[in-house]
């Protein structure tokens, strides 16, 4: 198999990839088409069936195994398919395993700094708490190894939310070493803590999709309930304590303008804020590099509201 990150321009493709969006479209000309995201482990690729009447292409939905025949061409500086040929894989064609994104880190190593992240948490009651999620609830702690952390803009992929969380955790760690007056015991806890509504917001790999909790909450609002019924329930949790964590939670994208239904109104909660903007940024340039052979000026980019440079090594 080939994978997408190993397509270069001019390459015909003929493999089996997830359809992880389909939807019907028109030309200025009038002329129907239909857009396909094809995905496999290492990422998605626009594609494009230019005659979705022609004999060779099979009736398909999104999120089925399909065996794509097809050109790559480069438009507006990204790949794009424009396939000739399709048709519906059936099972025991294709290993699931291959289609999944994953994070590049391992797993195991990941949960392991989780756990010495929480070690590393003095206050009784915030370890507590922390081994409640990432310990003793099972159930929790599979979904959150799983999940991603965005359904596409950073961190989209299996492990994503976890190596996200552990990021932001490292950065607000240097905060407190160079910034005494944060205290560390709550602002490593809201790193850990902040995306954790993510697990109930995004469904399951291949989806990777808005569930109606998702929808109509969103991952803050979700997190920060999910904090406050275990931390009701254990005992003497320390009510000023608890406001100042869900504060951080739900301030923690710092501006109203990008979900927060609170701005950051203690030192934490503007810490929190700052470096989960810095990894979400920092982490979507990088896949925007990851995402393409050029060097040079990439164009307009709608995220950054700017033209990206990639430029070549040091």
């Amino acid at each position: 198999m080939k994978y997408l990150k190993d397509l270069q321009p001019g390459d015909r493709i003929a493999d089996i990839y997830l359809c992880k969006h389909k939807h019907a479209a028109v030309t200025k000309n009038g002329k129907p088409y239909e857009s396909v995201i094809l995905q496999d482990k290492t990422g998605t690729i626009d594609a494009k069936i230019w005659d979705p009447n022609s004999e060779g292409i099979e009736d398909f939905d999104a999120l089925d195994y399909i065996d794509v025949h097809g050109e790559v061409s480069v438009f507006n500086n990204a790949l794009q398919v424009s396939i000739k040929r399709l048709r519906k894989c059936r099972e025991g064609e294709y290993d699931p395993s291959d289609y999944v994104p994953v994070s590049t880190r391992d797993n195991d190593e990941m949960y392991a700094e989780l756990q010495r992240a929480i070690a590393s948490v003095d206050e009784p009651h915030l370890k507590t708490l922390l081994e409640d999620f990432f310990v003793r609830d099972e159930a929790f702690v599979s979904a959150f190894r799983k999940s991603s952390a965005a359904k596409s803009v950073h961190h989209g992929f299996v492990g994503g939310l976890m190596e996200h969380s552990l990021s932001v955790a490292r950065i607000c760690d240097f905060y407190c070493k160079n910034y005494p007056i944060l205290k560390r015991d709550l602002l490593i806890s809201a790193a850990l803590l902040h995306d954790i509504g993510k697990t109930r917001e995004l469904s399951a790999f291949p989806e990777n999709d808005y569930t109606d909790d998702g929808q109509y909450l969103g991952h803050i609002v979700i997190g920060t309930m999910m904090v406050h019924e275990k931390a009701k329930e254990i005992e003497g949790f320390p009510e000023i304590l608890l406001q100042e964590l869900e504060h951080c939670i739900l301030s923690h994208h710092g501006e109203f303008e990008y979900g927060s239904p609170k701005k950051p109104s203690i030192i934490e909660a503007l810490a929190l804020s700052m470096a989960d903007n810095t990894d979400a940024k920092i982490e979507t340039f990088k896949e925007v590099l990851t995402g393409t052979t050029e060097t040079g000026w990439l164009g307009y980019n709608r995220l950054f509201e700017t033209s990206l440079r990639a430029t070549l090594p040091l």
